[in-house]
């Protein structure tokens, strides 16, 4: 998704899907450690302020994942239909 132009991957829903996995992903790690969780937590957590979501998205994933996260795999799969569906690569 990277090299896509970002009016590309906005107009068909698939930064949001993306972005609702990894925020959902840091939910369920946030309160299975007994912690208290707000979207904006999330937001701040990822610096979605940086300019390219895209990869703050990636990073979000990596740091998730070393941290034991886990991700709703039907909605990845999900997502990843759709990336291919619009021309991304897989």
């Amino acid at each position: 998704m990277a090299t896509q132009e970002f009016s590309a991957i906005h107009a068909g829903g698939l930064l949001g899907e993306v972005e609702a996995i990894v925020v959902d992903a840091h939910r369920k790690l946030t309160e299975s450690s007994g912690r208290a969780w707000t979207a904006p937590m999330a937001y701040h957590w990822l610096r979605y302020e940086d300019p390219d979501p895209v990869a703050r998205l990636r990073d979000g994933v990596q740091r998730l994942r070393k941290r034991g996260g886990k991700f709703d795999s039907g909605a990845v799969d999900k997502a990843c239909a759709a990336a291919v569906q619009a021309g991304f690569s897989n």
